[in-house]
């Protein structure tokens, strides 16, 4: 373009200096691969935007991609899921590094849960605290050396991903719990190719549509040995979840059963589904709801969202579940301060993604650090999940700041501060079809089976409010249509190498007979932990404590 579209239109697009717009660069000049798409928004023009937005909205609430939000005048259900009609573009030669970062960190956390739960190795090295791990609200006593098919833990994961104002790309949180948003991701590209088809015409962008069957595969390669194919199923808490749209939509795109607790039941220590002719055999389950919940009998004992004995069925090896048991000790946001050593200790490799600068506050040297800098930082509950519980400093009261202080001096161990990003930003439509810049950040998905594999792109979560960080969608974010370029010559679609050779066994370490029972395993880890962790580890261990991962 001969001239800056922010030049000649000055009341276009002002992309702010303080940040990194992926769009415009210094000057308002296009980045190269950006260049036809200002072109084809300029020849929009607001007004089309406007009304594919409107379209948009129509079309998503008919068919029902909604999401729950929290909103300043409290919960708003069956909103329409805002997606911006305005594309976040990430060139192919980028997205490789992405790719092999994001495996890279899989791998590893993958590691670490199996570690958690048999050897130890990790604590016994001084590296991670073991009165830390077992005093997080997701670490699992009750599947202590219990190993999964395959011993793939990690099964989905969305690892949230940040780019700073030098452009470089960190990795802010890990989520391989139960990580939500890829049904979005899939809508999001659907959308797009039918409300603004104009914008695909100058670029090769890679399909994003085989995810459903990427997780089918994962899910089937784990199940348990068979003479007859795998039976899936999609288990969900039921219609109510905000979530519940994408488990719908997942057990429709690969062709399986949505279940519900009810529609379960074990006998003789398999699980098996209701069907109007009979029980059928359940070899794999893709569940999306947390550990608490799961069964009455090992976790809480009030839960009606449960099946009696699913974690006996699951320790005697006939039931692969994804993700794992216990893998939420993985993504609680004190351990993965650790998650660069895990990635040395368990792999020999240095990170190829970092870290945001993170201080943990159950440390009273960071703690006193961190105090008199609460409105420089940003500081967040460990084990909560969606953006709830942060206080984002810069642009908190100081009377509330005052009170957060006397919350960390009490209770420093439930908390931990994180440097201020500077999240990039990408023009976003308004309403009138006007474009601002609004702050971004992004959550690939990978799917562990056999080997990883990684959607190209992932979710791209906007903040809607101008100035805003927060991007999460339950507190009011929108999305983003996420395209990552085709490269000519280069093979995007390899699977990233899981280094099957230092996966753990695929057969547990310890044999459990029928007779075995959850107290009973409780009080031989419990004893195992007398012996095998350091001593100022038993009070810990004694003191261990007992809703899904949220957009």
């Amino acid at each position: 373009m001969a001239e800056p579209i922010i030049i000649r239109e000055p009341t276009v697009y002002r992309p702010s200096p303080e940040y990194f717009d992926e769009v415009f660069g210094a000057g308002g000049i296009p980045h190269e691969y950006a260049s036809p798409l200002v072109a084809e928004l300029h020849r929009l023009g607001p007004e089309q935007l406007a009304s594919a937005g409107r379209r948009r909205d129509a079309i998503f609430m008919q068919q029902g991609i909604t999401f729950d939000a929290t909103g300043e005048e409290g919960p708003v259900k069956d909103r329409p899921f805002p997606l911006d009609l305005v594309p976040r573009i990430l060139p192919g030669e980028e997205w490789r590094q992405i790719k092999r970062g994001l495996a890279q960190r899989i791998r590893a956390l993958n590691h670490f849960v199996d570690d958690v739960y048999h050897a130890r190795e990790i604590v016994r090295a001084g590296i991670v605290p073991w009165n830390l791990i077992v005093s997080r609200s997701h670490f699992a006593r009750a599947v202590h050396g219990i190993r999964p098919p395959g011993g793939v833990y990690c099964h989905v994961a969305g690892c949230d991903l940040v780019r700073d104002n030098d452009g470089s790309w960190k990795v802010l949180e890990d989520n391989v719990r139960t990580p939500s948003g890829i049904s979005y991701v899939l809508e999001n590209r659907v959308a797009m190719t039918r409300l603004v088809p104009q914008l695909f015409q100058h670029y090769k962008v890679r399909p994003v549509d085989h995810y459903p069957q990427l997780l089918l595969a994962a899910l089937r390669a784990v199940a348990p040995s068979t003479d007859e194919e795998a039976t899936v199923v999609v288990w969900t808490p039921g219609s109510l979840n905000s979530a519940y749209f994408e488990h719908a939509f997942l057990a429709r795109q690969m062709g399986v059963e949505l279940v519900e607790a009810s529609d379960l039941v074990v006998r003789d220590d398999v699980l098996y589904m209701r069907t109007t002719s009979g029980l059928q055999r359940v070899h794999s389950v893709y569940r999306r709801l947390d550990d608490d919940f799961v069964d009455p009998l090992e976790f809480r004992p009030d839960s009606l969202l449960g099946v009696p004995g699913l974690v006996r069925a699951y320790r005697a090896g006939t039931v692969a579940i994804a993700n794992a048991f216990g893998t939420g000790v993985a993504d609680d946001k004190a351990i993965y301060h650790y998650v660069p050593e895990m990635i040395e200790f368990y792999l020999g490799e240095k990170p190829i993604l970092q870290n945001v600068k993170t201080y943990l506050l159950s440390d009273p040297e960071q703690l006193a650090y961190v105090l008199p800098k609460l409105d420089q930082l940003v500081i967040k509950p460990t084990s909560e999940s969606g953006g709830k519980g942060v206080f984002i400093g810069p642009s908190t009261p100081a009377d509330e700041l005052s009170a957060l202080a006397d919350v960390l001096r009490a209770q420093p161990e439930k908390w931990i501060a994180q440097e201020v990003v500077k999240l990039s930003t990408v023009p976003t439509a308004g309403v009138d079809g006007g474009l601002s810049a609004r702050h971004v950040d992004l959550r690939p998905f990978a799917v562990f089976g056999e080997t990883i594999k990684i959607v190209p792109g992932g979710l791209t979560r906007v903040a809607m409010v101008p100035g805003s960080m927060i991007v999460n969608s339950s507190r009011g974010g929108g999305s983003k249509d996420t395209w990552v370029l085709e490269e000519d010559g280069v093979d995007t679609d390899r699977a990233e190498p899981t280094m099957a050779a230092t996966l753990p066994p695929a057969l547990p370490d310890m044999q459990y007979g029928s007779e075995w029972s959850g107290q009973q395993q409780q009080q031989q880890q419990t004893s195992e932990a007398e012996v095998a962790a350091p001593a100022d580890a038993d009070a810990a261990v004694a003191a261990a404590p007992t809703e899904a991962g949220s957009c």
